[in-house]
C-alpha cells in the first residue's frame, strides 16, 4: 500500500499539463498564472523525460545510453527555445542561452557543492575528466565571444558593411564547427578513450525499473507534451513580462533558462549528498557544454531554415561578461580536484549577483 501511494504521488505533478492547456485555451485566469502553470508543466515533463532516458540508457548499455543522455539531456531547453525563436524573440533566446550556461555552472554546481560539503569536509573528483570539461568550457567562451568581437571589428573597419549578412554567415560557420567539435568530443570520450572516462563518473541507471518500450514511450510522449507547453509559454511570454514588470531578457535568463534544466539540479544534489562529485560536475558542466556546443548551434541553423535567423552575436556586454566570468570562475574552482561547501556558497553568490544585474537591466 505504501508503494502504491508513492507511485501515485509521482503522477500528481502531471496535473499541471492538462490544467495549463485548459487555462490557456479558455483564458480562465490572468496570463501570468497561465504562464506559471505552463512553466511548472515543462519542469515536470522535463523530469519525466530524464527518467525515461535513464531507463532506456540502462537497457541500451553505457555507450548508447550516454548518447541518449546527450541527445535528450536538454530536449526541453531546445524545444522551448525553438518556440520562442519562432515568434521572432531572438534576444530572449540569447538570454535563455546565457541563463542556462551560468545557471548550470554557477547555481546548480554551487548548490550541489554546498549540500555535499555540509556532509563531507572535502569532496574529491577525477581531475582528468573535469580538466577536459573545463577545456571545453573555455572553447565555449571563445566561440560565444568571437562573433561579437568580429561584429565590433567589422563595424569599426567598414561602417557601411551589411552586418546582418556577415553576422549570419559567421554564425552559421561557427555553428557547424561547434557541432563537429562536440561530435569529436563524443568519439573521444565514448569510443577512443572510453576506458579512461567510463570509470567512476558514469552511471546510466544500473538495473532498469521500466521496460524498454515504457522508457521510449515516456521519452517521446514527454518531448511532444513539452512542445505543446512551450508553445503556450512562448505565446504568453511578452504579456506576462509586461504585467509583472519583469523584462523579457530577465525572463529568459532566469525563468526560461532554469525551468527546462531544473530536474538536473535535483539529480546533482542527490549525487552530491552521496559524495559522487564526479557525476555532479559531469552533469553540471556537461549540461552547459551541450547548451553552448549543441543547443545554440542547432538554434542558429534551424532559425535560418524557418526564416527567423538568429546569429551568435550577443549584443549585450552583460551576457558576454556573465558567460566568460562563469567559465573562468568554475575552472579555477575545480582546478584543485576538490570542492567545499564554501566554494559552493561562492558560486551561488555570483549567480545571485548576475540575476540582480539582469533584474535591474533596463529599469532606468
Amino acid at each position: 500500500m505504501k508503494e502504491i501511494g508513492t507511485n501515485l504521488r509521482r503522477f500528481i505533478p502531471l496535473v499541471f499539463v492538462p490544467l495549463s492547456l485548459v487555462l490557456h485555451h479558455f483564458s480562465l485566469v490572468a496570463t501570468p498564472w497561465v504562464f506559471l502553470c505552463g512553466l511548472i508543466a515543462i519542469g515536470v515533463l522535463a523530469n519525466w523525460v530524464r527518467k525515461g532516458t535513464e531507463q532506456v540508457a540502462a537497457h541500451a548499455g553505457n555507450t548508447i545510453g550516454s548518447l541518449l543522455n546527450v541527445s535528450f539531456g536538454n530536449a526541453s531547453e531546445l524545444v522551448l527555445a525553438l518556440f520562442v525563436l519562432s515568434s521572432a524573440q531572438t534576444s530572449v533566446v540569447q538570454a535563455q542561452i546565457t541563463g542556462s550556461i551560468i545557471g548550470t555552472t554557477l547555481l546548480f554546481l554551487g548548490v550541489a557543492a554546498l549540500v555535499g560539503g555540509l556532509r563531507q569536509e572535502r569532496q574529491k573528483f577525477n581531475q582528468e575528466h573535469v580538466g577536459l570539461l573545463s577545456t571545453l568550457l573555455l572553447l565555449l567562451a571563445v566561440a560565444i565571444v568571437l562573433p561579437a568581437v568580429f561584429h565590433a571589428t567589422e563595424r569599426h573597419l567598414t561602417p557601411e558593411a551589411n552586418f546582418s549578412r556577415l553576422d549570419e554567415g559567421l554564425s552559421l560557420g561557427v555553428s557547424v564547427v561547434l557541432l563537429l567539435l562536440y561530435g569529436a568530443h563524443l568519439v573521444y570520450v565514448l569510443v577512443t578513450h572510453k576506458s579512461v572516462f567510463s570509470s567512476g563518473h558514469e552511471d546510466n541507471g544500473g538495473t532498469p525499473e521500466w521496460s524498454l518500450p515504457a522508457g521510449l514511450a515516456v521519452m517521446v510522449l514527454g518531448t511532444i507534451a513539452i512542445a505543446f507547453e512551450s508553445e503556450l509559454v512562448s505565446a504568453r511570454l511578452a504579456e506576462t513580462a509586461s504585467k509583472t514588470g519583469l523584462s523579457p531578457v530577465f525572463m529568459g535568463v532566469v525563468v526560461l533558462a532554469l525551468i527546462g534544466t531544473v530536474s538536473d539540479l535535483f539529480v546533482a544534489v542527490s549525487f552530491a549528498r552521496a559524495g559522487q562529485m564526479d557525476v555532479v560536475i559531469s552533469l553540471c558542466l556537461g549540461s552547459a557544454i551541450q547548451i553552448a556546443l549543441v543547443v545554440a548551434p542547432v538554434l542558429v541553423l534551424v532559425s535560418w531554415a524557418i526564416g527567423h535567423p538568429m546569429n551568435l552575436v550577443f549584443g549585450s556586454p552583460l551576457d558576454l561578461f556573465a558567460i566568460v566570468s562563469s567559465v573562468f570562475i568554475v575552472r579555477f574552482i575545480v582546478a584543485d580536484g576538490e570542492t567545499t561547501w564554501f566554494e559552493g556558497f561562492l558560486l551561488i553568490g555570483v549567480y545571485i549577483l548576475f540575476a540582480l544585474a539582469y533584474f535591474f537591466l533596463g529599469h532606468a
